[in-house]
């Protein structure tokens, strides 16, 4: 059965399932009724971090224009731009045991296409979750609903998995930007132009 975490909480991944080393961690949301006239496209990335919370070059940011990092080890499955029906909306495949030992940690958000320009913000979204489950047998391991706590944001951070002592875990983030996918290019050490 799936842990359910709050904000905040961390929980170990692979200490309590050995062996586990394909995951994939799905992503996703619903839109709320508005009249803004503009179809809403939320986009799910992937930053590689190191231990200075940076990443080392672009190819450590992964979305649906560079679904591939980490030596192939992190795999974007593609870009959903609707949102619509249940389940996942997007979703990230990752090689526990092949991540490279550069990486510590991987940071999963949530960003509304040119947001700015239409209009929007996560203050028009909700049922916002990220899951983690395991590829092999589609058991979910862990489950964070981050609840209706943004208004004004463009940019989420929802949480992240990192290394400690040798092993995989799991933070809660949920965590909000303004300034949509820049802001947070930026916060991990991209150069934006």
């Amino acid at each position: 059965m799936a842990i359910s975490l709050s904000k905040g909480q961390k929980v170990d991944l692979t200490k309590t399932n050995p062996g586990l080393t394909n995951v994939v961690v799905g992503l996703g949301w619903d839109t709320n009724k508005y009249d803004g006239g503009n179809d809403f496209d939320l986009d799910s990335s992937v930053f590689l971090l190191g231990d200075n919370g940076k990443v080392t070059s672009e190819t450590d940011f992964i979305f649906y224009n560079n679904p591939q990092g980490a030596n192939g080890a992190v795999v974007h499955t593609g870009d959903n731009r609707t949102g619509a029906g249940d389940g996942d909306d997007e979703g990230v495949k990752v090689n526990l045991s092949t991540v490279p030992s550069t990486i510590q940690r991987i940071a999963f958000t949530i960003t509304i296409h040119e947001a700015d320009s239409r209009n929007q913000n996560f203050g028009q979204v909700s049922n916002a979750y990220v899951r983690i489950y395991n590829e092999a047998n589609g058991e979910e391991l862990i489950r964070y609903d981050l609840g209706e706590d943004f208004s004004i944001e463009t940019a989420v951070v929802v949480g992240e998995l990192y290394r400690h002592n040798g092993e995989w875990k799991f933070s809660a983030i949920g965590s909000g930007y303004q300034g949509g996918l820049a802001a947070l290019a930026t916060d991990f050490g991209l150069q934006v132009g």
